[in-house]
């Protein structure tokens, strides 16, 4: 995973470790995320993501992607293309590790014909209605079916036939023999295998029988070899099931399944049903609505995948379910984009201010920063100004109450970037009597928004040059929901009451400063004093500026999460932010600060939201150009450069690199060659930039160079091969499982550093 963050150590995490250190599952760490391909993620499977995916990469295990698609209603290959883009944008990369639960479907029938040989399933012809009344409730016991008693030859015959499609849908059903008396009614003879005449996205019409998925789920992670099936704790009740399946079809060192508290967010809905619903019903506008909760809702939203990864990472993982406020998630995008979001100037309901005392014709080029707060992050923009100018209409009032600082008649107040300006005179429509002009003197002394007098104003305004700026269309987004918890309405109502009228607001008479031109569809802005947007990345041209406010610059429902909160209508930043130096560092030889290259998108192979990061940090985008320069993995080299690189300079307030791209590219190629892990790469590059070493110096001075040397692995081998004598002897009798517990030892015992195929390729041959 892209990112360099410290975690808390959680009950998962916990036991994880004592896993590995007890070289169980001979040491390796192996989960997998299974989505059902029936619909779009959204930000409760972003928690599991970075769990499963996280969680590997940690105790350098691996993590497949497998589409749980074994219900062929609503199942459709647009929908898998959507989750592995949203599982790549998140960060995390599955390799050659996509698996599909149709690909076991021959598998998974020859496990149910073994249990029906085992008297542990059988075939029943009750109808579903019938099967839920025979089932018991939680105080009775259920009543076995009258086909329980079925012979296993009837049973093999019956599912045979079940498999050729000799009945139509709900005439029998294949079911495990365990107790219709059990306490947990999961296990109440469950069904395993149904029939379903319909037509599979993947497999066509090739099997009409599909396996459940209580029997699918446990029996692809045993035979992808998982090591820890992490799940949400709707699935807790299942873990019983999950045992019996495994166990009862002969799984030697079966997965073991760990619940752990789903994502339940307030002014929000993370049921599937629900969001069908939204969507259908047209509460939304589609999937991808950045008033929902999907990832595509968010991601046209403009926030980011470090975001959502921190924001996952600060919610923690926990046993209990609760609610989560939705003040956390804001936080973390604000505290993300206040480093990331460029400043810009834009009115969204324009007041026309006129500067009587401005020469007429006059325009000036005012330099303006684009992250006027944040020194450790370069770089500005010129911003024309002349005698025209528009205002919010809420910066001005007639008669201002107690506490309004901002421009009234006979007060004077800074335009940002530019002059003290000082109210004469109002201009009134004369039929509706509203405001439609104000007029100004300037005071040409205070460019720069300073006097030479010491003269102070108590409020700053934002504005733009009429002639000059760009018309906008602006899409207040604000949470879905009035209510925390959409579901607390009254008495036969539901959740759909709860809707929030002012959850779109679309303000379509907004000017924006012209230096946007030409950026990017997806580019993110901080609009100065209102708050965080982004161009609409379908919809936004270089003709219809569409914008979609992303969060506030302060949480508007009164709470005080605020990592960058207004006050006085005057941006603050955080205490470390205020905290830094006023001058930017000067750079080494190696990566200029002042100056990079424009990256081309298109070109490179990469995302236009990196080109648009890449070109706007010099930094960065010098070291990108150093790095990628003959090489093809312009993609990978991006990644690094937009997370990991840009995180770790965040982390030290720095504005330079310390290395020259050369040395970054080298240390890609030693990941790629598997001298290091990925997450070994991340612990090098971190100790680059404190150092400015070359990755081999650091990787040789950590400890972390890969050992080939056969000489120095054989006596480990033969050390581990000693020591477990007993499960020397299981492995030469069948358990081939256990060949993972012997690398894992010897990868233990070599601090890691081994090179695991060689590990392996001598264990086999001594236990051969």
């Amino acid at each position: 995973m892209n990112g360099d963050r410290t975690r808390g150590t959680d009950f998962i995490r916990a036991m994880v470790a004592r896993d590995v250190a007890a070289g169980k599952w001979g040491g390796r760490v192996a989960t997998r995320f299974p989505p059902e391909p029936n619909g779009y993620l959204h930000i409760g499977h972003a928690k599991a993501i970075c769990v499963d995916f996280g969680l590997a990469e940690e105790f350098g295990g691996t993590c497949n992607l497998r589409f749980d698609d074994t219900n062929p209603a609503g199942e459709d290959m647009r929908f898998v293309e959507a989750i592995r883009h949203d599982i790549r944008w998140l960060g995390f990369e599955w390799d050659d590790r996509l698996r599909f639960a149709s690909d076991y479907f021959e598998q998974l029938h020859a496990f149910a014909v073994t249990l029906i040989e085992h008297g542990k399933a059988y075939v029943d012809s009750l109808s579903e209605a019938e099967i839920r009344a025979y089932r018991g409730t939680i105080a009775e016991a259920g009543r076995d079916s009258p086909y329980r008693t079925r012979s296993i030859a009837e049973n093999l015959d019956l599912f045979r036939r079940m498999r050729d499609g000799e009945f139509p849908d709900g005439a029998h059903v294949l079911r495990g023999k365990i107790d219709m008396a059990h306490p947990n009614m999961l296990m109440r003879d469950p069904p395993l295998v149904r029939i379903r005449h319909a037509t599979h996205y993947r497999m066509g019409d090739a099997w009409c029988t599909y396996p459940l998925y209580d029997f699918t789920h446990c029996l692809s992670d045993a035979i992808e070899r998982i090591t820890h099936s992490l799940c949400s704790l709707e699935f807790k009740d299942n873990r019983e099931l999950y045992d019996w399946v495994v166990h009862e079809v002969g799984i030697v060192d079966p997965p073991e399944q760990t619940e752990f508290a789903r994502l339940n967010l307030e002014y929000t809905v993370l049921s599937k049903r629900k969001l069908v619903r939204l969507v259908s019903e047209g509460h939304v506008d589609g999937w991808d609505d950045p008033r929902l909760p999907t990832l595509a809702g968010l991601r046209r939203r403009g926030v980011t995948p470090e975001a959502i990864r921190t924001f996952c990472d600060m919610i923690g993982l926990a046993r209990t379910d609760s609610r989560v406020d939705i003040g956390k998630l804001e936080h973390a995008i604000r505290d993300d984009l206040n480093l990331r979001a460029p400043r810009v100037m834009c009115v969204q309901q324009p007041l026309r201010l006129v500067i009587e005392n401005y020469p007429e014709g006059q325009v000036e080029e005012l330099v303006a920063p684009y992250y006027p707060h944040d020194v450790p992050l370069d770089g500005s923009r010129t911003v024309p100004f002349s005698r025209v100018l528009y205002i919010e209409r809420d910066d001005f009032q007639e008669q201002p109450p107690r506490g309004y600082f901002r421009l009234a008649p006979g007060r004077e107040v800074r335009l940002r970037y530019a002059y003290y300006v000082k109210c004469g005179d109002v201009i009134k429509d004369p039929i509706t009597g509203a405001i439609i002009e104000v007029r100004c003197t300037y005071d040409p002394a205070t460019r720069g928004g300073g006097s030479p007098d010491g003269r102070k104003v108590q409020g700053t305004v934002h504005w733009v040059s009429a002639e000059h700026a760009l018309p906008a269309v602006v899409r207040l987004y604000d949470r879905l929901f009035t209510r925390a918890d959409p579901d607390d309405v009254a008495a036969g109502r539901d959740f759909i009451s709860a809707l929030n009228p002012e959850s779109l607001v679309v303000v379509t008479g907004a000017r924006i400063e012209p230096s946007v031109a030409g950026d990017a569809p997806g580019t993110r802005y901080q609009f100065e004093r209102q708050g965080y947007f982004i161009s609409d990345p379908t919809e936004s041209t270089p003709e219809r500026l569409v914008f979609n406010r992303t969060v506030a610059l302060r949480d508007t429902w009164g709470r005080t999460h605020d990592a960058a909160a207004t006050q006085g209508g005057r941006l603050t930043t955080p205490r470390a932010a205020r905290a830094a130096p006023t001058a930017t560092p000067a750079a080494p030889a190696g990566v200029p600060a002042q100056a990079g290259p424009t990256i081309d998108a298109t070109a490179q192979g990469i995302s236009t939201e990196q080109a648009t990061i890449l070109s706007r940090e010099p930094a960065l985008g010098a070291l990108f150009a150093q790095a990628v320069k003959g090489r093809s993995d312009a993609a990978s080299i991006a990644n690094w450069v937009v997370n990991d690189v840009r995180n770790v300079m965040r982390k030290h307030a720095a504005a330079h690199v310390p290395f020259d791209g050369g040395a970054l590219a080298a240390l890609l190629d030693l990941i790629a060659r598997g001298d290091i892990s990925r997450s070994q790469g991340k612990s090098v590059l971190g100790a680059m930039f404190t150092s400015g070493d070359e990755p081999a110096v650091v990787i040789e001075r950590l400890g972390l160079q890969r050992v080939a040397d056969r000489e120095a692995i054989e006596p480990l081998v033969d050390r581990t091969i000693a020591e477990f004598p007993d499960r020397v002897e299981q492995y030469r009798h069948g358990r081939s499982g256990l060949l993972g517990f012997f690398v894992g030892q010897v990868m233990r015992a070599s601090g890691g550093t081994a090179d695991p195929h060689l590990v392996e390729a001598l264990v086999k041959a001594k236990l051969s």
